[in-house]
């Protein structure tokens, strides 16, 4: 997921292209830390986004426009004084640095020709955009830092700009076999840490993906490689290195459980073909990788106030529940005060005024049983205070046995919502699980009683048969569709004994092939709260033996007669179908 050098090299060659010789005819700062660049090239024009955000600091041609302050920063107004409508001379790379220099030249004030660089540096918490003179001498910077900030450099007007070497590394399209050799298996670390430590540009990811074509030495020590493993690691090397200099690039996002996991510039053929998406240009690439990442952070801030909530009412109904049980417990000796009640009666003839116990047989089990006694009492008084609470311990465990069962209902309802809410795509499924919170007194409506629109559908897909599949995102959803949408010859199917979602095959009457049976099981299984799990129990059934009991919470159901199978959750091999 890290933006390195061989991504940037991709991006430049992209720019490169595009861009060489085109005129900025508008430069907009939106954000702070960010600039817009839209450039009229030889053919169309472009919208060039550079951020310099420590979070996601990222350079990509985009169609998308974005609003500016009403008062543009004082270096955006630079910008404009200097460069606008100025022509785009070169973009380039130094190495495999993560650092694009655009050459820029321009007219000045005397309507002499003059060249201005802007270099924008991807470098994390460090990133920063820096506009120089001829001389790289900086005029001034989106992000002032000074020698209290930077011992190793200051970026401020009239300093000089340099690239800062603050970690040994080599030039990786510059490495000759002797230094590779040298370098790298000189480290006592794997072969793949070692890469990225030794060479600069270079990602775990990439670094993987060269240790992946070398052989798979990935976790294999550079202390442990033959000289037929170095060479093979050389070879892996120079081959991908040859690729970023002629500009031959791959670029791909791979995922994994259909979450975007990681992206690269080449191809990464350590992963299935299943797994990974390929692009024909990088900025497209980076658009839709940071759109979904975006997506799911966006989801899980929204979702924040909802977690809260079922989150504090799971862990008072979870303490409650414990402290039931602790009380249930207790009531398990209540036969034992009734028996001892009978015993009195029967041999309570034998006790003597102020015994403080009775010695007697249970004739129950035939064994000898010692009953302490008031010696205050009677026997038959003892008696009576022995039924005493015998009776109230019966009534306290029918209480608390129904009461229990309501806390533990309440506690799985709960934790069902909780797995709704990892599973939320949208902020639509956000509404519908906030009205079921609502309906189940979790949440107080505001104002007047109004119908919420639910725009919320279920995930629909394909199995590798063609029957559809669908699978329900909250407990409002699998209702609809076990007891709506589904038909009886139907199969659902769900995790056993956790939360999760219920996943619906509709079988048109037709048998179904196990491959289906076992891609379904694989959705309950991912959509299930044991999805961090190497694999899960799934019971599954034809729809016509599913009941709904009355009065149970919403997705709540009961079967008798059902199949059970072992899977992985795993779905990436399986199509998700564009509705």
């Amino acid at each position: 997921m890290a933006f390195d050098g061989i991504t940037v090299a991709n991006i430049v060659r992209d720019l490169r292209s595009a861009l060489t010789d085109g005129r900025l005819s508008k430069i907009a700062q939106p954000e702070p830390d960010e600039l817009l660049l839209t450039i009229k090239g030889r053919s169309s024009s472009y919208r060039l986004c550079l951020s310099a955000s420590a979070s996601l600091p990222l350079i990509y041609l985009t169609p998308d426009n974005k609003q500016s302050p009403m008062t543009a920063p004082n270096f955006c107004m630079l910008l404009r004084k200097h460069i606008q409508n100025g022509r785009i001379v070169s973009v380039t790379q130094p190495g495999l640095e993560r650092i694009v220099i655009f050459e820029i030249e321009h007219l000045d004030e005397l309507g002499d020709l003059r060249r201005k660089k802007l270099i924008v540096e991807v470098m994390g918490k460090h990133s920063n955009i820096i506009f120089c003179d001829e001389q790289d001498t900086i005029i001034d910077s989106i992000k002032h830092i000074s020698g209290l900030v930077s011992s190793v450099r200051e970026v401020l007007p009239g300093k000089r700009w340099f690239i800062p070497h603050t970690q040994e590394k080599f030039d990786p399209l510059t490495a000759d076999r002797a230094l590779f050799l040298e370098q790298v298996f000189s480290k006592p670390a794997e072969c793949f840490q070692a890469l990225y430590t030794t060479f600069t540009g270079l990602s775990p990811a990439i670094s993987h993906e060269i240790c992946h074509r070398a052989g798979g030495h990935t976790d294999l020590s550079c202390a442990a490689c033959t000289d037929s493993d170095r060479q093979a690691l050389w070879e892996a090397f120079s081959g991908m290195m040859e690729q970023v200099k002629a500009g031959d690039f791959s670029p791909c996002i791979v995922y994994e459980n259909g979450v975007p996991a990681e992206y690269a510039a080449l191809r990464l053929t350590s992963y299935p073909e299943s797994e990974r998406k390929d692009y024909t240009d990088i900025s497209s690439l980076l658009a839709d990788y940071y759109a979904e990442k975006n997506r799911i952070t966006r989801i899980r801030q929204r979702s924040f106030d909802l977690r809260r909530i079922v989150s504090t009412a799971l862990e008072r109904n979870v303490k409650k529940y414990d402290l039931q049980q602790k009380q249930l417990k207790d009531t398990e000796k209540r036969d034992k005060y009734r028996i001892w009640g009978e015993l009195l009666n029967t041999y309570g003839y034998s006790a003597k005024p102020g015994d403080k116990t009775l010695e007697a047989v249970n004739y129950y089990t035939g064994e000898p049983v010692t009953i302490p006694l008031d010696p205050q009492l009677t026997a038959g008084e003892n008696a009576r205070k022995y039924f005493e609470k015998y009776n109230k311990l019966k009534r306290t465990c029918e209480a608390l046995t129904a009461l229990t069962k309501e806390v533990h209902e309440e506690i799985e309802h709960l934790k069902s919502i909780s797995n709704a809410l990892d599973i939320a795509y949208g902020e639509e499924d956000l509404v519908q699980i906030k009205e079921e919170l609502i309906e189940s007194g979790y949440i107080r409506r505001r104002g007047p009683v109004k119908k919420v629109k639910i725009t919320s559908r279920p995930f629909h897909y394909i199995s590798s048969d063609g029957f559809d599949m669908y699978v329900g995102k909250n407990n409002l959803q699998n209702e609809e569709l076990t007891f709506k949408f589904a038909v009886g010859n139907d199969w659902w199917f769900h995790a056993k004994g956790m939360p999760g979602s219920h996943v619906i095959v509709k079988s048109g009457g037709a048998a179904l092939p196990d491959s289906t049976f076992e891609e379904a099981a694989r959705l309950a299984a991912h959509y299930s709260s044991g999805k961090d799990q190497e694999k899960v129990e799934i019971d599954y059934v034809e729809k016509k033996h599913v009941k709904k009991v009355a009065g149970a919470k919403p997705g709540f159901v009961i079967y008798h007669t059902n199949y059970s199978m072992l899977i992985g959750t795993d779905i990436s091999g399986i199509r998700q179908a564009q509705d």
